[in-house]
């Protein structure tokens, strides 16, 4: 799909989108992935940027985007919508025996989806979760976050979404950095993992004649 400066592009997500941004700040896109995509796209030759926005929200999972979806993503009348979650749906399973069963999870996004394309007729990418065990106990994880993930896919295909298969980009690239050089506990990316996931998107979402190269 082309990216013009007459696109608003807003992305939603837990901290993995929100980076440290500044929430005072409405421009604030934070230090991650976001951020990336946006420069990577204001730096292609004779091109505008489009508007970027981020609403990405520490701890967030899928019931919580629910919540505040009226006001953070349609009110906001983006074109293009990029939603990144299912990570916290699975980590509070096992910090602190919140569950999010799979099946519930997965209505919940169907919902959002679909009523977002109903609402603004905006293009929808969808983000996978991904998990790069840093401890034992991590490993377990796999067990909720594969069904899950299989879940985000069936959502994003039944509502046409362009889908960024982050858990194979990261699994990958894990093998040649190591997963500590990409997410030091696991879960959320270093500088080098945003760029990975900065790129992964980039590549998913733009036609390659458009495609910038995520910087540094």
């Amino acid at each position: 799909m082309h990216v013009t400066a007459a696109d608003r592009l807003l992305f939603i997500g837990d901290s993995i989108t929100d980076a440290g941004r500044d929430r005072s700040d409405g421009t604030s896109l934070g230090d991650g992935y976001v951020d990336r995509i946006a420069r990577a796209l204001r730096a292609r030759a004779g091109a505008a940027p489009a508007a970027v926005i981020n609403k990405g929200l520490n701890g967030n999972r899928v019931y919580d985007l629910e919540a505040r979806w009226a006001t953070d993503v349609i009110a906001p009348r983006p074109t293009l919508v990029t939603v990144k979650i299912g990570i916290n749906d699975t980590w509070r399973r096992y910090d602190r025996g919140l569950a999010s069963p799979v099946a519930r999870f997965e209505a919940c996004l169907d919902r959002l989806l679909a009523y977002t394309a109903q609402k603004l007729a905006a293009r929808l990418v969808v983000i996978t979760p991904f998990l790069l065990p840093a401890t034992p106990h991590q490993q377990r994880w796999h067990e909720d976050l594969g069904p899950r993930t299989e879940a985000v896919l069936r959502a994003a295909r039944a509502n046409a979404a362009t889908v960024v298969r982050a858990d194979l980009v990261m699994a990958r690239a894990a093998e040649k950095h190591g997963a500590a050089a990409l997410a030091p506990d696991g879960v959320h990316p270093s500088a080098l993992g945003h760029e990975l996931l900065a790129g992964a998107w980039l590549t998913a979402v733009l036609p390659p004649a458009d495609r910038p190269a995520a910087p540094a």
